[in-house]
Parts: C-alpha cells; structure tokens; sequence
C-alpha cells in the first residue's frame, strides 16, 4: 500500500511495509522512530518552488480540487510505473477526484488516519530535513493560508465599518447624557435659555461664550446661532431672568462640561465622514439604495458585508426587528414589515400606507447591491443608480401619479409622466346615456301595479300554508294527547 502524505515542504509518497495492522498496533510502532521508519519507506518526494506554490496547493485540497503539480506527481510516480496498489488518501473527496481523473484505486479508513498521524509525528526523520527549515516552512505556509483565507485587501476591511458605526451609536448617546446634563445644571443660572436655543452645540457654545448671564449683553453670538433674532431674545431674557446665582467654581466646572460636549460633536463629525469615505470605498452599491448610516448599521447588524451578502432579501428587509418578528410568531400576530431599513431615504418619502410594499422592494435591490459589493471585482457603483430609479419609479406608480414607461422605451431609464389622452384610450368605454329607453308613464304605473299585486299574492299564499300547517299541528297534537289519556284509564282499570 502507498500513502499519499501532503507536507509543508512538498509531496510525498510512502511504501507502507506492513499492512492489514489493528490501530493500537500501528500507534504502538509509530511511537519511536526506528519503529516509524520500518513501517513506512520514502518512494518519492517533490519540493514545492516557493511558498506561493504551497499555499495554491494547499488551497487545492482544502476545496477538493486536483492540483496541476500533484498530478503530474501522481503519474510519473505512480501511473507511469503501471503499480497497482492502494493509494492511501487523508480525504476521501480527494480519493475520489484521483480516482476518477488518474484510476487510481484510493482508500481511507481508520488505519489511514492513524498512518498519517505517526507519520506527520515523524515528519522530519522521514523526510530526512532540517528541521529547523521544517518549522520555518511550515509557519511560513500557515501565515500565507491564513491571509489567503482572509483575504485582507486595504479596501475591504468592513470591520472598520463595524467599529466606527458602534462608536458613532455611542457617542450620540454620551453626547445627548452630557448636553442634558449642561441644560439642566446651568439651566439653575439662566432657565429661559433652554426654551431659545433648541441645539445642544449651540447651546454649550453660548454658555463657553458668555459665562454668566449678565455678560450676555456684551457678547456677540451671530457665529454660533446665525439669527440675530434669536440673538436678541437671547438677550433680553438674560436682563430678566428668574435664575439663581452661582459662584466662580460652578461656572468653571459647567464650562469643563460644555467643553466636552463640544468636543465630542466635532469629533463625531470627523468619525461621520470618516465612516461615509469608507462605506463609499468598501459597499458603494449599499451606500447609494439605503445611504451610508443605515447600510453600516445592516453590515455591523450582520457582522460583516460577507455575512450580509448571504442573507437573503426576506431577511434584509427585517433585519433589526428580530424581537417583533419572534413576538408575532409566538403569539401568531401580523409580523413586522421593516426593521432597520425603515430608516432609509426612499422609505421615508414614501407614503405610510405603501411603506410595507416599498421596504420589501428596496430590500430586494439591496440584497443585489450586497452582492455586488461583497463577491464583485469591480469599483464604484455598478447596478445601484439603476436599482435605485427602479424603486423611486415603484414609488410614483403607487402613489399615482405617475407611471412606468413603456418596455420599448425602458432603455432610457427614465419615467414619463401621467398621461390622461393615453389611460382614457386603455381605460374601458363609460356608460352611454344615450342608449337608455324611457318608458311611459302610465305603463311603467301598470308595470308597478302588477308588481305590487304579485307580491301581495305570494306574501298572502305563504301565510294561509303556514296557518294550514299550525293548524294541522295543533290537530296532531291533541290527538296524541287523548290517545295517551286513553291509555292510562284502561291500564288503570286493569290494575283494579
């Protein structure tokens, strides 16, 4: 028996010396060196060139596929030679595909796999290399796998996407914690504020400007609120506030607070155009259907674009609603239509009534957008401004007033307006007037004359059968009742 062994190095081929072996015999010879070296001989051995060989030849067994360079080991070692005996495999899928392309006869068992054990134990003896270059090839072949496996490019890393969107989430939640904090703490000093300047970075602005409320008069806000009626009310409401005073240390530890909040809004915008460069160089079709904050939050939702691109367009469109959808099954309700798709431009500007029909559309072109991005090898945008107009055009026909262009003319990929000559020439023929017949006066009076007489006929017949059939009830009835008085007198004359 042959063993075909796969090492970091090259392939390899073993004459097995004793066959037919239980398992614990073969792990029991396999234990030492001297034992492993007669059980198996090296018949032949083929290096690999470089380490970019090894990682496509290990990459060929790994998906079942039969390597050039393994083929042409096999014949020349094996085919070539005409020897007939077993070929010992590690995987049977392989066994097959050598079979099939070289007739080969493969096996794969248990006794197998114990071989191939003792001899990667021995690898190095066996082979008879160095075995400090043994361990150099076979860490240089596990790191070249691995990135293969990845397959790490500088322009798809959507884990940056994952990271960014959650620090965005949770730097709109600390800033709205430390914003509320400022209103309600300064709010003691200056309460009217809050009622004038509805934005939180504005608000924390002004504070930092002006410090107490008394030197609002002397400041000058037209870069911050761009209003100046706003600026005046500003400050008339500072010369007649109700707030109370606070001292120097007050003042300064708001102002430390408002300068958070200030840095964490400017910091945000810099995260928010940093994560919008990204989604347009890594899902440039996602971001243009849904925009790039909700097709982050899809990619960090799925995890990563390549988990997003597997899922189906039923799953995308409620992705994000997985607590509802779970609830209305269980208690066999309407499940949800939309989960974080609700919150794209498209579904926003539809109608509330068709935003169900809409989502599941948009849902569709996105999944097809994911794909693209995920699995294509082209850059940009490719099937998105087409999708995108197909949906917007799936909009206007719901609503009405527009409609779909004609299949002639969908090479222009535009949308025509209502046309009110061409859907009354498709619409079916109205009702003709002209064509009714008027009666007469007096014959229509006699049509309803006998109508009415008719009618009273029938209601007059249906009441003499059903009094007719009351009656000979009642009849019945009372017969049955003097049979059965009848009856109790003679049993108890009887009796007597």
């Amino acid at each position: 028996m042959l063993v075909l062994f796969e090492a970091p190095a090259g392939y390899a081929l073993f004459k097995v010396a004793k066959s037919g072996l239980q398992e614990a015999d073969i792990a029991e010879i396999f234990s030492t060196e001297d034992g492993a070296s007669g059980m198996v001989k090296l018949k032949a051995f083929t290096p690999f060139g470089n380490t970019t060989d090894a990682v496509v030849a290990a990459t060929s067994i790994i998906e079942n596929k039969l390597d050039k360079s393994l083929k042409k080991f096999l014949k020349k070692n094996i085919v070539s030679k005409e020897i007939t005996d077993e070929l010992a495999v590690a995987d049977t899928k392989l066994g097959g595909i050598v079979k099939e392309a070289l007739e080969i006869k493969c096996i794969h068992n248990d006794s197998v796999d114990q071989i191939m054990r003792g001899i990667r134990t021995h690898m190095d003896h066996l082979l008879s290399s160095d075995a400090g270059s043994m361990k150099a090839m076979q860490l240089g072949l596990a790191h070249s796998l691995s990135r293969y496996k990845l397959k790490f490019t500088a322009d798809k890393v959507d884990i940056m996407i994952v990271q960014a969107i959650g620090l965005l989430d949770d730097l709109d939640k600390e800033i709205n914690m430390y914003a509320m904090r400022v209103r309600e703490w300064y709010g003691w000093h200056f309460p009217e504020m809050a009622k004038i300047t509805n934005d939180n970075m504005f608000y924390a602005k002004c504070v930092l400007r002006m410090g107490y409320r008394t030197n609002c008069k002397n400041c000058d806000f037209s870069d911050i609120l761009g209003d100046e009626t706003l600026e005046d009310n500003l400050k008339r409401s500072a010369e007649t506030s109700m707030g109370t005073e606070i001292s120097d240390l007050d003042l300064l530890n708001i102002r430390s607070l408002c300068d958070q909040v200030v840095e964490l809004s400017n910091y945000r915008a810099q995260l928010h155009e940093y994560l919008k460069n990204r989604m347009a160089a890594i899902a440039p079709n996602l971001t243009i259907m849904v925009g790039e904050m909700v097709g982050a939050r899809l990619v960090a939702h799925a995890g990563s674009l390549l988990n997003l691109a597997k899922q189906p367009a039923s799953t995308i469109q409620i992705l994000g609603a997985e607590k509802a959808l779970f609830r209305a099954l269980k208690t066999k309700h309407d499940t949800p239509k939309y989960g974080l798709i609700y919150h794209a431009s498209l579904i926003g500007q539809t109608a509330p009534k068709n935003k169900g029909k809409i989502s599941r559309v948009l849902a569709a072109k996105t999944a097809l957008a994911v794909r693209v991005d995920a699995l294509g090898e082209t850059e940009g945008a490719t099937i998105a401004i087409e999708n995108k107009i197909k949906v917007e055009m799936r909009i206007r026909q719901l609503e009405g007033g527009m409609r779909e262009v004609a299949s002639s003319d969908r090479s222009s990929k535009g949308v025509a307006k209502y046309d009110a000559a061409a859907a009354r020439a498709v619409a079916p023929p109205s009702y003709n007037t002209a064509s009714d017949i008027a009666m007469d006066v007096e014959e229509a009076d006699s049509d309803s004359e006998k109508k009415s007489k008719k009618e009273k006929k029938e209601k007059k017949e249906k009441k003499e059968k059903k009094e007719k059939s009351d009656s000979s009830d009642k009849k019945r009835k009372a017969d049955d009742d003097d049979d059965s008085g009848e009856k109790k007198k003679k049993k108890k004359k009887d009796k007597e």
